[in-house]
């Protein structure tokens, strides 16, 4: 069975996004990869995939103790579920300044567990100035991280963490920070 994990771009979406962040004409809307300066592996396009569910964290980083860090092995597409998308609406000036975050120990121990993709259904790992350089850090280490996921709960099913496998397609862009793609789970 198949789950499109890929929010779908409409007009009215475009046009929210576009009056609330800048960066969404340059490859950063709607789903995409942040890539900063390196090239997107073909490796990575199918993936063994973990999607934690961390929707109850609130008001604080999301922390190594809020996963199970045992289900993480390396060369995977780990994903977060924060029902964030949901609840903020992509687009809207919250969305893209409030949203959930992961601790910096939490994604320094991803690098570490050797991942290939973090994935989260809101506008990224960190907020504000720490953003970029976390995603360019990522990057270094051969770490991709994809954005404005969503429907995730629909493969969760009340559970704290769900496997699976993930398809990831993006579009070759050249010379960008962003590349939009297609995120498919398949269980």
């Amino acid at each position: 069975m198949y789950y499109d994990l890929t929010l779908k771009i409409t007009p009215k979406l475009v046009n929210d996004a576009n009056q609330n962040e800048k960066m969404t004409l340059s490859g950063h809307l709607g789903t995409h990869f942040d890539v900063m300066n390196k090239e997107f592996p073909l490796d990575y396009l199918r993936l063994s995939a973990v999607i934690f569910d961390v929707s109850s964290v609130y008001n604080r980083d999301i922390e190594i103790e809020d996963i199970d860090i045992d289900l993480i092995q390396e060369n995977r597409f780990i994903a977060f579920h924060t029902g964030f998308i949901n609840a903020a609406g992509y687009g809207t000036p919250r969305y893209f300044k409030e949203h959930p975050q992961l601790s910096a120990s939490l994604i320094e121990a991803l690098i570490q567990k050797g991942v290939n993709i973090i994935g989260i259904d809101c506008a990224g790992i960190r907020r504000g100035k720490e953003h970029t350089p976390m995603d360019q850090h990522c990057a270094d280490h051969h770490v991709f991280v994809v954005e404005n996921l969503c429907q995730m709960e629909m493969l969760l099913n009340h559970q704290k963490a769900v496997h699976c496998t993930i398809n990831t397609y993006p579009i070759h862009y050249s010379h960008t920070t962003g590349l939009p793609c297609r995120v498919v789970a398949e269980i």
